[in-house]
């Protein structure tokens, strides 16, 4: 077992990375701990690994984990992780983009998934909404949502009169979300602070009872809010 642990940080989100490769799985770590609000608690090679460090006590607030890994891959392991110590939350940090895996992953108990070309800040955005109890798939899953409702118009028709008191800043945030852009970019694009764009994005997700970005994204088109 090669497997790697640390003491907790109660002070910062305590992580445990699961990656059988070790250069991104080094790649990753040495990302995360340029974060003053991270702490790395233990790595493991595949889910095997990390389901025994849970076992033998380590209690990492986030488990960050890759799908396709040897011996137990990411999907047994949140499934398993939920059962040992469901408390733990599950970022899935992927290359498979396919469906079949991000549904299986979301309904075996993951909080996100995003794909391993993601950018840094993308990862950690993700990495505090997982920790403050949201949910959350990279813009690029998100986009690929876009694109695959616009091939089916009949989806796109409102199925009911909305009551929602949403600016014109509200909708250009929207409209800019679903393109894909990041909450850095949308800033850049609108001349304000990333951090007024979180407050736009985390606001249209309360106001539209939307769980995730793609959730919110599907919800705009439904109800024809953006095209």
């Amino acid at each position: 077992m090669n497997a790697i642990i640390q003491k907790p940080d109660f002070r910062k989100v305590n992580i445990l990375l699961a990656e059988d490769h070790h250069i991104v799985r080094n790649g990753i770590r040495s990302l995360l701990e340029k974060q003053s609000f991270i702490h790395i608690v233990g790595e493991a090679e595949n889910g095997a690994e990390a389901l025994q460090l849970i076992n033998d006590g380590l209690r990492p607030d986030i488990l960050i984990t890759d799908i396709n890994m040897p011996g137990m891959g990411g999907v047994e392991l949140i499934e398993n992780l939920k059962v040992a110590w469901p408390k733990t939350r599950v970022v899935v940090l992927s290359m498979l983009d396919n469906d079949k895996f991000i549904t299986r992953a979301f309904n075996a108990g993951a909080s996100a998934y995003l794909l391993k070309n993601v950018s840094p800040e993308e990862l950690m955005f993700a990495i505090k909404l997982v920790q403050a109890g949201q949910e959350y798939i990279c813009a690029e899953l998100g986009m690929k949502l876009v694109k695959r409702l616009g091939t089916a118009p009949e989806l796109l028709q409102p199925d009911e009169e909305l009551d929602l008191d949403l600016s014109e800043r509200d909708i250009e945030v929207l409209q800019l979300i679903a393109e894909g852009y990041t909450n850095q970019q949308i800033g850049d694009k609108l001349f304000t602070g990333k951090r007024t764009v979180e407050g736009y994005r985390q606001n249209l997700m309360n106001k539209t009872g939307s769980r995730n970005t793609a959730a919110l994204i599907r919800f705009a088109l439904l109800h024809g809010i953006i095209r």
